[in-house]
C-alpha cells in the first residue's frame, strides 16, 4: 500500500486559493525576502509543471513582463498572456532557450526522482543546480537573481562556492513552508556579475 502524505496547512490553503502546489509559499517567501519578482521583468520558470511558481510570478511581472515556463510535462494549471510554456527538456542542449532569453531571473524548483538513499539522492539535486547554473552563465543578465532548490549533502558547499563566483551575493533561505524535516533549502544568487569581456579577435589585433 502507498502512503500518501496527509494534508497540511499549506496544502490545504494552496488548493482554498487556486494553487497547482503548496510550493507556491515557498516561493512567496523567498520573494518576499530578496525582491525576487517585479513588474517588466523576463522570468525562467525551469521544471515549472505544475505550475505554481508561474501562477505565483505572472501577476508579480504583469502584463509588460513575460514567463517562460520549461518542463518535460504539461502545466495543469490555466495561465495569463505573459505565459509561454514549453514542453521539452531545457536542461539538455541548452542553445535551445537562446530564443526566448535572455532573463532577468532564472528560477528552479526541479527534484530528482528521489531513491531515499540521501547522499545519492542529495548528489542528483546537486547536479540539477549545476545546469541551472550553466543556464545562468548562459542567459542570465548581469544584475539577475538566480533561486533553485538543492538537497543539502557533500556538494553543496562547492555549489555554493560556483554561485558565488558568478553572485554578488549568495543566500540560503529555508521557508516556513519547507516540511520540518525535509532536507531541501534554496540557493538565492542576487545580482548576477558581468561576464568578463570576450577578448578582441586576432584580426582586429593585427589591424592595430
Amino acid at each position: 500500500m502507498t502512503y500518501k502524505r496527509p494534508a497540511d496547512r499549506y496544502t490545504k490553503k494552496a488548493k482554498a486559493e487556486g494553487f497547482a502546489a503548496r510550493s507556491v509559499y515557498k516561493l512567496e517567501e523567498i520573494d518576499r525576502r530578496t525582491k525576487l519578482l517585479r513588474p517588466g521583468i523576463r522570468v525562467l520558470d525551469l521544471g515549472a509543471a505544475p505550475g505554481s511558481w508561474t501562477q505565483y510570478a505572472s501577476p508579480k511581472v504583469g502584463s509588460k513582463g513575460k514567463i517562460i515556463a520549461v518542463d518535460l510535462e504539461p502545466l495543469r494549471v490555466k495561465v495569463g498572456p505573459n505565459v509561454e510554456a514549453l514542453i521539452m527538456d531545457a536542461l539538455g542542449d541548452l542553445s535551445v532557450l537562446d530564443p526566448y532569453g535572455p532573463f532577468d531571473v532564472v528560477m528552479s524548483d526541479m527534484a530528482p526522482h528521489t531513491t531515499g538513499i540521501a547522499f545519492a539522492d542529495a548528489a542528483r539535486s546537486e547536479e540539477l543546480v549545476e545546469r541551472v547554473l550553466d543556464v545562468c552563465e548562459r542567459l542570465l543578465l548581469p544584475g539577475g537573481t538566480m533561486v533553485a532548490k538543492i538537497f543539502r549533502g557533500e556538494g553543496f558547499e562547492q555549489v555554493r562556492a560556483r554561485m558565488r563566483t558568478l553572485f554578488d551575493e549568495v543566500r540560503v533561505i529555508k521557508p516556513e513552508a519547507s516540511r520540518r524535516e525535509s532536507v531541501e533549502a534554496f540557493l538565492v544568487g542576487v545580482s548576477r556579475k558581468r561576464p568578463p569581456e570576450a577578448p578582441k579577435a586576432t584580426a582586429e589585433k593585427a589591424a592595430t
